[in-house]
């Protein structure tokens, strides 16, 4: 079987991680790819917003399935360019991945099916949002209605900061058209969660819980970026949440884009937060997390492709999917200054030190090799080391003992992930 794997990010790196374990799989193509990934699959230089040179390359190489790992090709509509070709994709269609690409589309679809979340209001109008904030509760959480590469929501604590927010969002474009409308949602207080799940537009499976830190700095402070730092399972994800998430949440989603005519065929990821009322969701994406996919699919048992090609076909119910009792822990390798501004073309040494040790994993997020050969950053997130162990405190210690192991010129990295694990004990 040959499979096509779209995206270039440490994500994707952990799907041709999981895809090259799978006895069905002959040959992996990724485009674009990274300097990581080339290790397991033939990197092709087309990106991932060129859908029609990647079918064509499909056609051309009779590629059995295709993985499409980022947000911005699924909202754009790859997969019904894929299809209308005949060919095998996994991921939901652009009328589905609206899940993700419409804040203000899922914030009504929960209003709508009576699903757990915070109280909103949309706004298309800079004036009537700044209007309403003259009457709101701070703090305020402000969201661009589109996608902004994880990193268009802001949480207001006064008036001040809500208009300036505004300002930002729907007058100086700072996302560009994402923020045409905008979100204002309660602010809401708890633990947030991460839990994965896989879809087959009926049937609902539930991978294990994972827990982000999106803030740039030690103590979640600083900026919010794409992730700094997972880890999973999440202690705080306990047998009541899941009851209630399972009976009010995940088939209750799954439902309703059914019953909206959007059948939805791919991962939901649900970003929730548990709050003194109960689970709410906070987001919905409509792919795996990163880095929450580095920590959650190497404790996968099952063979991916199997668990992605029951999806595809409708025969989700017929999969068990089974998790390793173990915890897994990533430290994001990023560059000084990321998220505003960075310096990229720094040589990482020591990389070849992850050879033949089964428990650890360096997941390549934004690497290349430069004309020497060398691997180089070529992004704000460089790296994501990876490590199992057999509760979250081992396998903390074993990637914070990891990301010694490797180095760059500009390498900077948060000190505290997990460390929530060990204030829950």
């Amino acid at each position: 079987m040959r499979v096509l794997v779209v995206g270039s990010g440490g994500r994707e790196h952990a799907i041709v991680t999981s895809v090259a374990k799978s006895p069905k799989v002959d040959k992996i193509f990724c485009a674009p790819g990274n300097a990581g990934i080339a290790a397991l699959a033939e990197c092709v230089p087309i990106g991932a917003m060129e859908f029609d040179k990647l079918a064509a390359f499909a056609k051309e190489h009779e590629i059995d399935f295709t993985i499409v790992g980022m947000d911005d090709p699924l909202v754009g509509g790859i997969v019904d360019v894929f299809e209308a070709k005949g060919l095998r994709v996994f991921g939901p269609r652009k009328n589905a991945a609206i899940l993700e690409g419409s804040k203000a589309f899922s914030k009504d679809l929960m209003k709508k099916y009576d699903i757990p979340t915070a109280a909103y209001e949309n706004f298309t109008s800079a004036k009537d949002a700044l209007a309403y904030l003259e009457t709101a509760k701070m703090p305020i959480v402000l969201k661009a209605d589109g996608l902004a590469l994880g990193k268009g929501v802001l949480i207001c604590n006064t008036l001040e900061e809500a208009r300036a927010g505004v300002k930002e969002l729907m007058e100086d474009k700072k996302f560009g058209s994402a923020g045409n409308t905008i979100v204002i949602e309660e602010f809401m207080t708890g633990r947030e969660v991460s839990v994965l799940s896989f879809v087959d537009g009926k049937t609902i499976q539930i991978m294990s819980s994972a827990q982000d830190h999106k803030r740039a700095k030690d103590g979640d402070q600083g900026l919010n970026t794409g992730g700094m730092g997972n880890f999973s399972p999440s202690p705080f994800y306990t047998d009541e949440v899941d009851t209630f998430c399972k009976k009010h949440i995940y088939q209750a989603t799954v439902d309703a884009m059914a019953a909206e005519g959007r059948p939805f065929t791919g991962v939901i990821f649900f970003g929730l937060m548990l709050t003194a009322d109960g689970p709410k969701v906070l987001e919905y994406n409509a792919r795996f997390g990163d880095p929450e996919a580095q920590v959650v699919l190497p404790r996968m048992k099952n063979d991916i492709i199997e668990v992605m090609e029951a999806c595809v076909d409708g025969k989700l119910d017929t999969i068990k999917l089974e998790f390793e009792d173990n915890a897994a822990v990533c430290v994001v390798l990023a560059s000084d200054g990321y998220p505003v501004s960075y310096e990229k073309g720094y040589e990482i040494k020591g990389l070849d030190a992850f050879d033949g040790k089964d428990d650890y994993y360096c997941y390549h997020a934004g690497t290349k090799f430069n004309d020497q050969g060398a691997v180089v950053t070529n992004g704000g997130r460089v790296l994501g080391i990876t490590a199992t162990g057999k509760d979250l405190k081992e396998a903390r210690a074993k990637a914070y003992e990891a990301v010694e192991w490797v180095d760059f010129a500009n390498k900077y990295m948060r000190h505290d992930i997990g460390k929530a694990i060990d204030e829950a004990r």
